[in-house]
C-alpha cells in the first residue's frame, strides 16, 4: 500500500438507536412549579396530538394542589366530556443529597380520559 491509498474497512460505525418511549409514558405530564395554565396547555396538546384518549398528571408534594387545579380546569373549561378515570395516591421516601434522615413525600396520579 502506498502513501496515497487509504485503507478501507468493512466495519461501519454503529449508530445508537433512539429509544421510543413506552406507550404508557407517552402521555404523562409531571406537574411542578410552573403556573397551572402551562400544564393545562400540555394536557390539551396531549389530547389533540396523541393517538390515545388518556393523559396522566403526576405530582409530588406541594405540586399536588396544582395537579388537581389543572385536572379541574381541563374538565370544566376545555373538555367538558373529559372525565377522571383514576386517582392514585401514595408516599415516596426521599433521601436528602447532603445525607440525613429520609423524608416522606406524598404523590398523586390523576388520569383523565376524553371520549
Amino acid at each position: 500500500m502506498s502513501d496515497t491509498e487509504t485503507p478501507e474497512t468493512s466495519e461501519t460505525p454503529e449508530t445508537p438507536k433512539a429509544k421510543t418511549p413506552e406507550k404508557k409514558d407517552q402521555n404523562v405530564i409531571y406537574v411542578g412549579n410552573k403556573p397551572p395554565m402551562s400544564y393545562v396547555m400540555a394536557v390539551i396538546t396531549g389530547f389533540n396530538m396523541g393517538d390515545t384518549n388518556e393523559v396522566t398528571l403526576k405530582a409530588r408534594g406541594r405540586a399536588i394542589s396544582t395537579a388537581v387545579d389543572v385536572a379541574e380546569i381541563v374538565r370544566n373549561r376545555f373538555f367538558k366530556e373529559a372525565e377522571t378515570t383514576n386517582i392514585t395516591i401514595g408516599t415516596e421516601q426521599i433521601t436528602p443529597r447532603e445525607g440525613g434522615n429520609p423524608r416522606n413525600v406524598s404523590t398523586m396520579e390523576i388520569t383523565l380520559r376524553k371520549d
